[in-house]
């Protein structure tokens, strides 16, 4: 078994124990991190990570991190990313759109929902913008749009 901290970036992984104080752990669990939960540490940078676990990212301390247990999940080998760290032709599952208000509002009104598959289409020289072919129809996103998309790859 191993710690939160010690999880490859993206890899989704299940939680088994909090080794916490009482106050954290009532904490923790009010985030909705509880035993079971999903969950992906998808950035990392100086003593804090960039934690995705439901449809919120919290930012926690690499101390905290190793004092929660996690193990694989058995029924899901997938690993989670945001869109625009998709190559061309790359097929992925929308697992969450982030995002507030009108930005998130705008991305779902034009198809990207939880569920819906997406492909790559093709990348300007810079990678800025991206297009995705999805739900039948090519769309352009600018790559901050696609950073608030968080996708499963899968193979083709």
């Amino acid at each position: 078994m191993t710690t939160l901290a010690e999880t490859p970036l993206n890899k989704v992984v299940q939680i088994d124990t909090l080794h916490l104080t009482d106050e954290l752990k009532h904490r923790m669990q009010d985030l909705g991190m509880t035993q079971g939960t999903k969950i992906a540490v998808v950035n990392s940078s100086g003593s804090n990570s960039i934690v995705l676990l439901h449809n919120a990212r919290v930012a926690i301390d690499h101390a905290l991190l190793n004092q929660i247990k996690v193990k694989e999940v058995t029924e899901d080998k997938s690993t989670w990313q945001s869109l625009d760290h998709l190559k061309a032709g790359d097929q992925a599952r929308v697992v969450s759109v982030h995002g507030t208000g009108a930005v998130k509002r705008r991305l779902m009104d034009m198809g990207i929902t939880r569920g819906t598959l997406v492909k790559v289409v093709k990348l300007a020289p810079l990678g800025d913008p991206l297009e995705i072919r999805i739900r039948g129809y090519e769309l352009s996103l600018r790559k901050s749009e696609a950073e608030l998309v968080l996708v499963a790859k899968e193979e083709l």
